[in-house]
């Protein structure tokens, strides 16, 4: 039977959302391994002078905990 754990991490990008949540993914990969799954709980972006400049989402990453 798989231990799956559950962190949340905070990511942005500057092109948009999906983008954002690849970088969630790639960064926590760095140093986690198993990554099952990416949740994305929240989207949001910071406007300056009525336009967007950056994309952020919070998401929850799923990742096997490994035995040695």
């Amino acid at each position: 039977m798989a231990v799956l754990k559950v962190i949340e991490v905070l990511a942005s990008s500057k092109t948009g959302w999906e983008d954002a949540a690849k970088n969630a993914v790639k960064t926590a990969g760095k140093s986690l391994k198993a990554i099952r799954s990416v949740y994305i709980q929240e989207q949001s972006a910071v406007v300056e002078d009525g336009e967007i400049r950056e994309f952020r989402v919070n998401a929850k990453i799923t990742f096997e905990v490994l035995e040695d």
